[in-house]
């Protein structure tokens, strides 16, 4: 496993873990099984042109990008019984860590992951809970005929989804409390965050100095740093196609929190007339 520290503001950072050599090819556990088999059923459902099945995909959709980008970034960590299954020798080396120094202090790396390893426990553990043992309220919607019980897939999946962002925060935990993450400052991305820091950091110059780079940053107010084009860069310079949607959501959620003004703006901005 290889994990990657991805600032999208100059506060607010996305953590993303990518599976690597051996890791990828072992056998799959039932849930991940059910897990793809559901999203095959997705796909299917999304090919729909009308009914039940795309207005279900476009809600579904939809509650899919709000659920916070924290929560997509804690899921991408396996729990560490699944990765031990996976490899027998996991825990006796450390696990690299690819960040951008110009953006992050290599000196605050360890208390930034504590803070994304355990802010939200509680908070999965609570919704966690509260999802499955809702879930048999649900019961009688299942008697009606034709359309699904969508309460209750609902919230099994939301619960699931709680039940991996837990496990990835105590897996997370646990590396720190072992000293077993090995921080790395990526050129690649020293090299994309220098333009984007200069950008959104008007006093700061390109060429300026890693150090002096990042304690600009530092200083600063919270900026958005990367835009939606740089999801599918980071992609590739990190080789994690998966990353470059993570990525654009957590860009989306970041914006929206830094100028709710222009959300609400378009909201409540009339229709344009149509030319006649």
């Amino acid at each position: 496993m290889r994990i990657f520290i991805v600032p999208i503001s100059t506060r607010r950072a996305l953590i993303y873990a990518r599976p690597v050599g051996q890791e990828v090819s072992k056998e799959r556990t039932y849930i991940d099984k059910i897990t793809n088999k559901a999203a095959e059923t997705w796909a299917k459902w999304e090919e729909a042109d009308k009914g039940w099945k795309k207005h279900l995909v476009s809600w579904g959709n939809k509650v899919q990008q709000r659920i916070p980008y924290q929560e997509w970034g804690l899921k991408s960590i396996p729990s560490l019984s699944s990765q031990r299954r996976i490899d027998k020798t996991y825990g006796t080396k450390k696990v690299d860590v690819l960040f951008p120094g110009n953006a992050i202090r290599s000196e605050k790396l360890h208390s930034l992951l504590h803070a994304i390893a355990t802010e939200r426990q509680d908070l999965h553990r609570k919704r966690m809970w509260w999802s499955f043992l809702a879930t048999p309220l649900t019961a009688p919607i299942g008697l009606l005929p034709v359309v699904p019980n969508i309460p209750f897939f609902y919230l099994v999946y939301r619960g699931w989804s709680h039940c991996r962002a837990l496990n990835g925060s105590k897996h997370l935990e646990y590396l720190l409390e072992k000293n077993l993450l090995n921080p790395i400052s990526y050129p690649a991305l020293e090299k994309l965050y220098a333009k984007r820091v200069s950008h959104a950091l008007e006093y700061t110059k390109l060429d300026k100095p890693l150090p002096e780079m990042v304690e600009d940053v530092e200083k600063s107010d919270d900026r958005l740093l990367l835009r939606m084009s740089d999801a599918k860069k980071l992609a590739t310079i990190l080789e994690a196609p998966d990353l470059a949607l993570e990525a654009e959501r957590a860009i989306v959620q970041v914006q929206e929190q830094l100028n709710p003004h222009d959300r609400e703006d378009k909201s409540q901005s009339p229709p344009k007339e149509k030319d006649t």
